[in-house]
Order: structure tokens, then C-alpha cells, then sequence
């Protein structure tokens, strides 16, 4: 997801989007430990996507940045 794509949504569907992100994130890391993930790349993209998010989310709080 890119950061524009982000900001388009609104406070309760970004926290929506980030509690599925923290369980994909759970899984990935779940089937790295027993030996079955596919993917590893995935990982990181999921974190960057938790990271933009709770960026956009403290924008919002402290009133900075870019409302769309």
C-alpha cells in the first residue's frame, strides 16, 4: 500500500487495516519459524504498511500533514 492510498481512508478503516496487517504479520512470522513461509520479502512489505499506517494515524492526532 502506498502512503497515498493510506491517507484516503478514514481513521477507523486504517485501524481496521492495521490489526489485519498485525495478524498477517503474526502468521508470516509463524510459518518462518516452523519452515513454511513461501515468501520472506512479505514480511518487510507488512511491517513498511504498519509503519505508513501508524505514521498517518499520529499525523492525524497531533493535526499534521496532508487531509485528504
Amino acid at each position: 500500500m502506498k502512503a497515498k492510498e493510506i491517507r484516503q481512508l478514514s481513521s477507523k478503516e486504517l485501524n481496521d487495516k492495521l490489526l489485519e496487517l498485525k495478524a498477517e504479520l503474526f502468521n508470516l512470522r509463524f510459518q518462518k519459524a516452523t519452515g513454511q513461509l513461501d515468501n520472506p520479502l512479505r514480511i518487510k512489505a507488512v511491517r513498511k504498511d504498519i509503519a505508513r499506517i501508524k505514521t498517518i494515524l499520529r499525523e492525524r492526532e497531533l493535526g499534521i500533514g496532508k487531509e485528504v
